[in-house]
């Protein structure tokens, strides 16, 4: 057994794992799992830049990983940095905070090694399932991108593209320094256009329609299968391979684009910092599951953040 911890800091949140990892078994015995909403990548497709507030957000939710990183005793730790990151001008201010705080240097990987980490967090434990065919197309719907992988026991294609939640939100849905309440027909429109158009550049290296099995990760999926639930109040065990019809995924997605902030607030299982953003996540699911032909999504709480882990041990 090898006591980890893995961050992994994405455009709209920063997750923290820490485990005992046993490589012989296939193992990861969880021991603290948590997730802070911090906008990492505010304002990042506009400007270039981290503003100054999202990286004290981060920081700030650096220090408290710290104290449990410590108080568990874990003996390595691996810090990865995901979309927003990757895109800022001035990310040595954030690799130095990391630093500073942690005690190791933010990895920036490139789109291609999070779609590996994410299908082996994500796959690692279906090893044997006979009710779930091969392969598996793996989709990671994040802040800022998008991970498409497509494969059986291993990797066979991988491609990240720029299409996530926040970065479609403020591309498209703010306006004044407000999100619109609720999007217009034009502007559903021009999100529904980048994501095919994103769609059509992933299908060039992978392999989309030939998936058997479509595994959904991150927030913007397992918030949609709380909803279709209707769960009263996020349930981790509940949401962990769930599955949501192509039919179900389209009416919770109509409904998230015409209702407002006040209404999406309401919903029991949606935190606070997916409100302004889950619509545009939840177009995004569903344009993959009608271009791919996927008559329902498995949900998987296991995601990138295993499989920094399991790089880890």
């Amino acid at each position: 057994m090898t006591r980890v911890a893995a961050v992994d800091c994405g455009t709209n949140s920063i997750r923290l794992l820490v485990a005992d990892a046993d490589p012989a078994t296939g193992e990861l015995t969880e021991l603290d799992r948590r997730m802070t909403i911090v906008r990492l990548g505010q304002d990042v497709d506009r400007t270039g830049r981290l503003a100054p507030e999202a990286l004290e957000r981060t920081f700030a939710a650096c220090r408290e990983y710290a104290g449990i990183i410590k108080e568990h005793g874990a003996e390595r730790i691996r810090f990865v940095a995901t979309s927003a990151s990757r895109d800022a001008e001035n990310r040595q201010e954030f690799v130095r905070g990391v630093l500073d705080i942690l005690g190791v240097e933010p990895e920036v990987i490139t789109g291609d090694q999070e779609a590996e980490f994410s299908f082996t967090g994500a796959t690692k434990e279906l090893t044997g399932r006979t009710d779930l065919a091969r392969p598996y197309l793996v989709v990671d719907i994040g802040g800022g991108s998008t991970e498409f992988v497509v494969g059986d026991d291993r990797v066979r294609a991988a491609r990240s593209v720029d299409i996530g939640c926040v970065r479609m939100t403020e591309r498209h849905l703010v306006h004044g320094g407000e999100v619109s309440d609720p999007p217009t027909g034009e502007q559903i429109a021009a999100i529904r256009a980048d994501v095919e158009a994103a769609l059509d550049l992933a299908e060039r290296t992978v392999p989309l329609r030939e998936a058997r099995t479509l595994v959904g990760l991150a927030g913007s999926v397992t918030t949609v299968s709380a909803i279709a639930q209707e769960l009263p109040e996020y349930d981790s065990a509940r949401i962990h391979h769930s599955r949501v019809s192509r039919e179900r995924v389209r009416e919770i997605t109509e409904w998230l684009l015409r209702s407002t902030h006040a209404e999406r607030a309401a919903v029991p299982s949606m935190h606070p910092g997916r409100v302004d953003v889950i619509g545009a996540g939840a177009l995004v699911l569903l344009a993959i599951m009608e271009r791919t032909g996927a008559e329902e999504v498995v949900v998987s709480e296991h995601d990138i953040l295993d499989g920094i882990a399991w790089s880890v041990a």
